[in-house]
């Protein structure tokens, strides 16, 4: 048996020896393959080889890669691996390697190798940029950025090399100077797809919206099958509200690459707007099995959690998010929003976390210098808005009534609208602006400069903490005098906004030492376009026998407790049915959670009903269906209180803990209705009971609301336009004082 071995590793010997000079032939031809992508072919080209040359160390290498091109990555490594123990010093080999961890998100084994391919070869310049690429994942972008230039001196056309710098720029947010390195790879490979995507990148980044689509467009001309660009442009198309369109380019990256992070994003804020949850559920739990500590896909499931009602267990996910990502931006400012959803946040804690937004990010922005004003107190001053709610919005109703009623003799108006999409009321704010900006498409850093070269003397932010808001331009302050007011005025926590409007029930003496900016009250916190159609209809108890309640507000508004005492108030009440009214109960999901939840308190499903979305003129006529509106709580409603109140329909309104939660409060009492604003649970049920068994005062109130919401300050929109412009006058008025008394002082 010996004999026969010996002779058979003696016969093997030969062959091998024999089969080498064929070898390099053959590998030759496999690597040509592999060039053209015909990839089948390279495999078995390969795999000729190592039947007779198992060892043979290009083959296994070329192999491996094969299976690396073909998705295979645990078989590559295996492979190259193989390779880098038949030949421990080939610089390709642990270059190639480094791919394989790369791909598998493993970066640290990734950054080994290529430093390992590095030592071996010093000027190796794929494994210089490669290594950048593996740094900027690592979150060391200036140390990325160096390589990256290491690279471009050894090799000053290297296209790659300017591209790669060009998104770690990014990254660090420096996109003029990204913009530039990408443009620099263009100029030496005018196909390179990722350059274009890079530049559509860093035009969404600045808001450049059109650039950006036609950067995109040539990435995909060039590269049609790239899920990271085609993620992009989704990301493109949800930034200008296209949301079928980013629906349908993020669910084709996902085709293509199943983990994508950036398309798992936006799949799961696409859903989350359409009021398909339980996608949005599942697209960010794949997120977050790729990884765990994913500030990003924290911060998205906490939005699913948002989107249910649940805001204790979507905090919970932002608290860990910003545990990850202290500087978190977006997560911050959707706790600031959130917070106001919470009963026990108290004005303390909502103004704390606002605080927070200005020490993370807006103190961060570099002041903008202005140059002397024209310090006369009676002057025409300019006034400039910014808003995302120039359209289809509620602030916008708010707004509305204001600017249809300004002294253009005394005031100059401007307009900076910040929402890719217009609509009708877009054209009625255009007809009542002295100047009209569209500000959607200009960065921070240019709205801002745009502002000061208008000379705006005060600055109005509509938006708050919402989505849409340009509160980085007002961190920059680019005006004299900043406002916050009329959309989300709880106030902001920049020490660069001057006053919040408000009123004295919405933020109480009390609690303005919390706020950053000086409170300036007016006859309600909002006013609201008066309702066209005026009739009173029949108070529904009289013809259906029982008490009909409703609540016309946002779903996510309606918290535990609300649905605790309303049931309450329901069981005290014998016979009596809700309707709850708001387009995501379109969506079965959330339609059956929120029932569920009224039946966890003992009421019967048929005595609750669910409407969805209408056009508004049907959404005003959906009032006429009940006797007395319930405000939501902790957060209250806004305009879905004035709307009630216009249609003859009272509300009952509780007071709460922060400024959000005593909104309702300050619109019913501001009516003439001060008798309908409760302290505590137990006085809302009371007054709701109290009411309810008073058909002949709700029958006559539902007549006489509308006149008594004319005679009020807060309602008869000429005097609280009138009121606010008396505002600005004293701020303008204020600042020219105090602006004399320093120059005054800087002399002596």
């Amino acid at each position: 048996m010996q004999s026969s071995a010996g002779a058979r590793a003696f016969q093997n010997a030969r062959l091998q020896k024999k089969f080498k000079k064929q070898a390099d032939a053959i590998l030759s031809a496999a690597a040509s393959a592999y060039g053209q992508g015909r990839y089948a072919e390279t495999e078995a080209l390969c795999r000729q080889i190592l039947e007779v040359l198992p060892d043979h160390v290009d083959a296994t290498h070329l192999l491996g890669m094969c299976a690396h091109d073909g998705g295979r990555l645990e078989e590559a490594q295996q492979l190259i691996e193989r390779a880098i123990a038949l030949d421990p010093r080939s610089p390709d080999a642990h270059n190639n390697l480094a791919t394989v961890f790369f791909d598998l998100k493993n970066y640290e084994e990734a950054r080994r190798c290529q430093e390992k391919a590095i030592a071996l070869k010093p000027n190796f310049l794929t494994a210089l940029t490669n290594l950048g690429n593996t740094l900027l994942h690592m979150g060391h972008p200036e140390q990325a950025i160096e390589l990256h230039e290491r690279a471009i001196k050894l090799k000053p056309d290297y296209a790659d090399a300017f591209c790669n710098r060009g998104m770690a720029e990014l990254a660090m947010g420096q996109f003029e100077r990204a913009d530039q390195s990408f443009d620099r790879a263009l100029l030496f490979q005018p196909r390179h797809a990722e350059a274009h995507a890079g530049k559509g990148m860093v035009s969404v980044e600045l808001r450049h919206f059109r650039e950006a689509a036609a950067a995109l467009a040539a990435g995909l001309a060039i590269k049609p099958g790239s899920a990271k660009m085609l993620a992009q442009r989704g990301r493109l198309h949800f930034d200008l509200s296209r949301l079928e369109q980013a629906a349908a380019d993020f669910d084709a990256a996902l085709s293509i690459s199943p983990a994508l992070e950036l398309a798992l994003r936006g799949t799961t804020q696409v859903n989350i707007l359409l009021g398909n949850t339980a996608k949005a559920f599942a697209a960010v739990k794949t997120l977050l099995e790729q990884n765990p500590r994913s500030a990003l896909g924290m911060a998205l499931l906490a939005s699913c959690y948002a989107s249910q009602g649940d805001i204790k267990t979507a905090l919970e996910h932002l608290d860990a998010a910003l545990e990850i990502m202290p500087d978190y931006a977006d997560a911050i400012a959707r706790k600031i929003f959130l917070l106001d959803y919470l009963a026990e946040a108290d004005f303390a804690v909502q103004q704390a976390a606002r605080k927070y937004w200005w020490d993370a990010v807006g103190s961060q922005l570099s002041r903008i210098e202005l140059p002397p004003r024209e310090l006369d107190p009676d002057r025409r001053i300019v006034i400039g808005y910014v808003s995302s709610e120039f359209r289809n919005h509620s602030a916008a109703l708010t707004l509305l009534p204001v600017l249809r009623h300004h002294d253009h003799a005394k005031f100059e108006v401007i307009c900076y609208s910040c929402w890719p999409l217009q609509d009708e009321i877009t054209e009625s704010f255009k007809a009542l602006a002295d100047v009209w900006v569209d500000a959607g498409q200009m960065s921070d850093n240019e709205l801002a400069d745009r502002i000061q070269t208008d000379k705006v003397d005060i600055l109005i932010d509509v938006s708050g903490h919402t989505t849409g808001h340009r509160l980085h331009v007002f961190a920059r302050k680019p005006a004299p005098i900043q406002v916050s007011g009329f959309g989300h005025a709880t106030g902001t926590g920049l020490q660069t906004m001057d006053y919040v409007l408000a009123d004295p029930i919405f933020i109480p003496e009390s609690a303005r030492h919390l706020l950053a900016e000086k409170v300036h009250d007016l006859p309600c916190l909002i006013t609201m376009e008066p309702v066209s159609d005026l009739t009173p209809s029949e108070l529904p108890m009289l013809r259906n026998g029982y008490v009909t309640f409703g609540v016309f507000n946002r779903i996510y508004k309606i918290s535990d407790d609300a649905i605790r005492v309303w049931s309450r108030i329901m069981s005290k009440v014998p016979g009596s049915k809700i309707i709850l009214k708001h387009g995501l109960l379109d969506d079965p999901l959330l339609r059956d959670s929120l029932i569920a939840r009224f039946v966890a308190q003992g009421i019967a499903e048929e005595n609750i009903t669910c409407l969805g979305s209408t056009p508004r003129a049907e959404h005003l006529q959906a009032f006429a269906q009940i006797d007395i509106s319930l405000d939501t709580f902790p957060q209250n409603g806004g305009i879905s209180t004035w709307e009630s109140l216009y249609k003859g329909v009272p509300v009952v309104a509780k007071l709460g803990n922060g400024a959000s939660s005593r909104a309702g409060g300050s619109i019913v009492a501001s009516a003439g209705l001060g008798d309908w604003v409760a302290d505590d649970d137990d006085g809302y049920v009371e007054i709701a009971c109290k009411f309810a068994a008073q058909p002949d005062y709700l029958a006559k109130l539902r007549a006489d609301l509308p006149a008594q919401i004319a005679a009020s300050a807060a309602g008869n929109v000429e005097i609280y336009a009138g009121r606010v412009e008396a505002g600005y006058r004293q701020f303008w008025r204020d600042y020219c004082a105090a602006a004399l008394k320093s120059g005054e002082d800087a002399e002596t």
